[in-house]
């Protein structure tokens, strides 16, 4: 992992985690990257770009270089429920 001159990693990717149901029965989780935080010049914090927000408020930061899906399993996301008019919902 790149880090800074004081020893922060250079830059940490946002994931939102949704857990659901898998066809199997087992629990499994859909990762979304959903921004970047980069650490402030002196080393002390991050600044947090966020493109958009989880609805459950919890969002995940891993080294760019390591693939935090790589620390959970995941399968697709269960199709979204059908509307009224039979058509999938869009969230």
């Amino acid at each position: 992992m790149q880090t800074t001159e004081q020893g922060a990693p250079q830059h940490l990717y946002a994931y939102s985690v949704r857990e659901f149901d898998g066809a199997d029965g087992k629990k499994a989780r859909s990762w979304t990257r959903i921004g970047v935080a980069f650490p402030h010049k002196d080393g002390t914090g991050f600044n947090v770009e966020v493109h958009s927000f989880p609805l459950d408020g919890r969002i995940v930061l891993f080294p760019a270089d390591a693939d935090a899906r790589d620390e959970q399993p995941t399968e697709a996301p269960p199709p979204p429920a059908p509307s009224r008019n039979g058509s999938p919902r869009r969230r």
